[in-house]
């Protein structure tokens, strides 16, 4: 697989962290090949109160999105 053909999302959110890692395929698609979610630790009312609780979840997300796809991200 390419790795430069691979991205990434990151949603923010009050309630949840979510990360997908996806590439597009061969009709110029975007393929979801991983996902991962964590409960938004940190963040209320859209507003980052904790800033290391907020990347300790969104390392969470990220690291279940990696072990899905198969795919480091490197972060």
């Amino acid at each position: 697989m390419q790795q430069d053909k691979i991205v990434v999302g990151l949603d923010i959110g009050t309630t949840k962290i979510c990360a997908l890692v996806g590439r597009k395929n061969e009709y110029g698609k975007l393929e979801i090949l991983g996902m991962g979610k964590a409960v938004s630790e940190g963040v209320q009312r859209g507003l980052v109160l904790n800033i290391d609780k907020t990347v300790d979840a969104i390392k969470r997300a990220i690291r279940q999105a990696e072990e899905q796809s198969g795919i480091d991200i490197g972060w």
